[in-house]
């Protein structure tokens, strides 16, 4: 690009040089004639159909100014990477291809674009075979050993630790990261040569989407974002990953449909443009299909990289602070919404009721304080709560440097259980210098965000009380050892090999 010799350029994902060829002529208006027999091809006696739909991967079309070709060749062969010249642009708006220089197809580039046909599938609505009330069989307000249900709820699959995973990649490619992975909720890398920084974070719930697919899709898209706005960054676009069973179903597609109105809304709420993705249809096994699984990766915006927020709690003494954007629910709510927890999946064993409820105008309110807050300095760390609820979020916040906390909440209308384990939307710790706590509040009051001291760290250990009485009482190593060890044990590894590697 630096050359000035490239006109247009495009990336071949889905559908390969179909796709890339008829886009680029559509977007400009133009013809695009390609022959196949100058096309690179990794198997011998390819048909033209197999040479076009062909997705094999690290490949882009480029489009040159005539007779300055030499120019991007030099910077291939400098790279060692393969070019090859292909077809040329006419001015007739057809896509055509050409094979031992004879027309094998030939078709207007609208056809293939703005004016391709769109299906109309039937859509049939849908419940999951699972109770909307709370199971008969479930004493929500029983006593327990809270602090065995947290240790299993940390070496939980969808909770625990995945250092085992991530520690296998380079994750510090030409050293521009600055949270790594496990650090924060969202990566964060620096633009080198400015003080900007990009911030990304993954996020999806298929059985929020399995009980309800639209308000599923919504918290997706919220989570990922909130993930990045508590870097400090300001989500500025997204891409999405949608996993599907078979479209041909009336009710996998109406799940489809949900999914997307859901996108849409929480995209648009949010204002946080879908710049591309990719859909995954057929995941079925023996004709039952998978979760429908929406994931959402959002990119945000750190003006100063240096300002970039932890997740973990750095010292003792530091007050602690939840932020929130709505009132606690009923006990009626609660009961419902607690069905769709991880507790209730992996402790109580049982799924029932519908996700929480998302307020996304307030939501976006709760992004905006936690941004203004990181980049004014206000605060140490930031944690989103979700997955596990409060107790989860303070024993990730304490696991990295080993600081503990101390925290009583009120559960005066709501279980023991929902107080600490449920999964309320729209919800962020904090930790800060006392001194910060009267500004922080002030901040969120001016965007109608609840600001609620709820406690403070301490030297390596857990204490939560429950409209102070003790329920979970626990050292961070312990908590610790039941997170970092989960998924490497249900892999059933040997740590010496994992060592060695």
């Amino acid at each position: 690009m630096q050359t000035g010799a490239i006109v247009g350029i495009q990336d071949m994902g889905a559908a390969g040089l179909t796709c890339s060829t008829c886009e680029m002529g559509g977007r400009g208006n133009v013809g695009i004639e390609i022959e196949l027999d100058r096309v690179p091809q990794r198997e011998t006696g390819m048909t033209p159909y197999e040479i076009m739909l062909s997705e094999s991967q690290e490949r882009m079309l480029l489009v040159a100014q005539k007779g300055r070709e030499h120019e991007v060749f030099r910077v291939f062969e400098k790279w060692g990477l393969d070019a090859v010249e292909v077809g040329k642009v006419t001015n007739d708006n057809k896509l055509r291809v050409l094979e031992h220089g004879k027309v094998v197809a030939e078709i207007p580039n609208p056809a293939l674009t703005d004016e391709a046909p769109i299906y109309k599938r039937p859509l049939a609505r849908w419940e999951p075979p699972i109770p909307r009330e709370v199971p008969e069989n479930i004493q929500l307000g029983a006593t327990r050993d809270f602090n065995a249900d947290l240790k299993q709820l940390l070496a939980s699959p969808n909770i625990c630790g995945k250092r085992w995973v991530w520690q296998q990649y380079d994750h510090m490619v030409q050293t521009n990261t600055v949270e790594a992975p496990g650090a924060g909720d969202a990566g964060v890398i620096r633009i080198k040569g400015t003080n900007l920084g990009l911030a990304m974070s993954l996020d999806g719930n298929g059985r929020w989407c399995y009980l309800d697919p639209k308000l599923g899709a919504e918290h997706a898209v919220a989570e990922a974002a909130r993930k990045v706005a508590c870097s400090g960054a300001t989500p500025v676009g997204a891409t999405n990953c949608l996993n599907f069973g078979n479209p041909e179903k009336p009710h996998i597609m109406w799940q489809f449909s949900q999914t997307i109105d859901g996108l849409t809304k929480a995209c648009e709420e949010l204002e946080v443009p879908i710049t591309g993705g990719n859909v995954s249809f057929y995941n079925e096994t023996l004709g039952e299909g998978i979760y429908p699984t929406p994931v959402l990766g959002v990119v945000g915006i750190l003006e100063d990289v240096h300002k970039t927020a932890k997740m973990h709690f750095t010292v003792p003494g530091r007050t602690i602070v939840l932020l929130r954007a709505g009132e606690p629910g009923d006990i009626t709510d609660a009961e419902t919404e607690f069905g769709s927890s991880e507790y209730a999946k992996e402790v109580l064993g049982s799924v029932w009721g519908y996700p929480p409820e998302l307020d996304l105008e307030k939501e976006a309110a709760l992004q905006q304080v936690v941004i203004g807050l990181v980049n004014q300095g206000l605060v140490e760390s930031t944690h989103d709560c979700a997955d596990g609820g409060i107790a989860v979020a303070l024993s990730e916040q304490a696991f990295p440097q080993g600081v503990g906390a101390r925290v009583n909440l009120a559960s005066a209308s709501v279980f023991a259980a929902y107080a600490m384990f449920g999964e309320d939307a729209s919800r962020i710790l904090l930790s800060c210098d006392p001194a910060s706590v009267p500004r922080i509040k002030e901040v969120a009051a001016k965007h109608g965000i609840a600001a609620d001291v709820i406690g403070e760290t301490i030297s390596d250990k857990l204490e939560i009380s429950l409209d102070g009485k003790p329920a979970i009482s626990a050292t961070v190593s312990e908590l610790s050892a039941a997170y970092e060890s989960a998924l490497e044990a249900a892999l059933h590894t040997d740590p010496e090999l994992v060592a060695a590697d």
